[in-house]
């Protein structure tokens, strides 16, 4: 007999309509990683705005220049994180440990069918124009240039890497997401106050909790924010502090740029929570295990940091169906 997940798994393999017995098992089959239930009422059609999926390397190989080596989670196992949560919606990031193949990505998308799912791809300055439209097809709503890989953390070369995606976007209905520093942002406020396509920064814009809403750059994100410029994932609390499981001095960054403006924000899990920190002691190509993060302790501390239901609403349910086009 197939266990509660055994049997939601197939389903989704299967492509059925999670309706019935399958519906109840994934409603009722906790994700291991939410320790904690959830707090709130969660309104219908909430989204996590940043999640990845790794599924088996065997048929998804990993780039071969990845910096660390992230453990099976596919797509199975998010809508399983998805029930648990009480969450509609989710996006799909292609992590750098793919490089610029969405492969994953799009097999996750496939998966959790186009009414739960869009995508947020990575491609480079030879990906055919062919392949971009079908990528849009495919669910892929934006494009993600990661500052932070490689040690180019230098504004010139930035700005030419940013130049370059919005010549890749063109017309197509896509927005860049950057995950980048603060001290790269600030010097680039003009240019990204300037680009014809929508702006969005990863996990606080890489703001550091221990320094407050006074750190430098902090003020230049918040005001391409308040002016309607550039969009922020509340995101990888853990990412921006060191003071699990309740990071509270991250609650000053988010309650500000709520401040600013609650219609450019969204909120993301960052699930699985992947462990990119170098280690000399690991090798790249070494299993990197998962950071121990609390999936329902990571949403009830939304509850905390807009504790207005309507905005909170609004930054799970209307700012990425406008954001994502659901």
């Amino acid at each position: 007999m197939l266990s509660r997940r055994q049997t939601l798994a197939l389903a989704v393999a299967q492509g059925l309509t999670l309706t019935g017995t399958t519906a109840r098992a994934a409603r009722n089959e906790d994700a291991p990683t939410v320790k904690s239930p959830v707090a709130f009422e969660v309104p219908a059609g909430a989204c996590d705005s940043h999640v990845h999926v790794i599924p088996d390397p065997a048929k998804f190989p990993f780039w071969s220049g990845r910096a660390y080596t992230p453990p099976v989670d596919p797509a199975e196992s998010l809508l399983t994180l998805q029930h648990t949560l009480g969450l509609d919606r989710v996006v799909i990031v292609t992590p750098s440990v793919y490089g610029t193949d969405n492969a994953a990505t799009l097999d996750g998308l496939r998966v959790l069918g186009p009414q739960r799912a869009r995508g947020v791809a990575v491609i480079g300055p030879d990906t055919e124009a062919s392949h971009r439209d079908a990528l849009v097809r495919a669910g892929i709503r934006g494009i993600r240039v990661n500052l932070e890989q490689a040690g180019v953390f230098d504004p010139e070369a930035s700005a030419k890497a940013l130049d370059s995606a919005v010549q890749q976007i063109g017309s197509r209905p896509w927005h860049l997401q950057i995950y980048s520093r603060l001290s790269v942002i600030g010097p680039l406020k003009q240019q990204l106050a300037a680009l014809p396509v929508p702006v969005v920064f990863d996990h606080f814009a890489g703001a550091q909790a221990a320094l407050g809403p006074d750190q430098p750059g902090f003020a230049d994100v918040l005001d391409l924010v308040r002016d309607g410029k550039a969009w922020v994932k509340l995101s990888g609390a853990y990412r921006a502090s060191t003071r699990g499981p309740d990071y509270p001095d991250v609650q000053p960054l988010a309650r500000a740029l709520v401040a600013a403006n609650p219609d450019r924000l969204v909120w993301g899990s960052d699930w699985p929570h992947p462990d990119s920190t170098p280690r000399p002691d690991r090798k790249p190509t070494e299993l990197a295990p998962a950071q121990n993060v609390d999936d329902g302790r990571l949403l009830n501390l939304l509850a905390e940091w807009v504790p207005d239901r309507a905005v909170r609403d609004r930054i799970l349910v209307d700012n990425p169906k406008r954001l994502y086009d659901f």
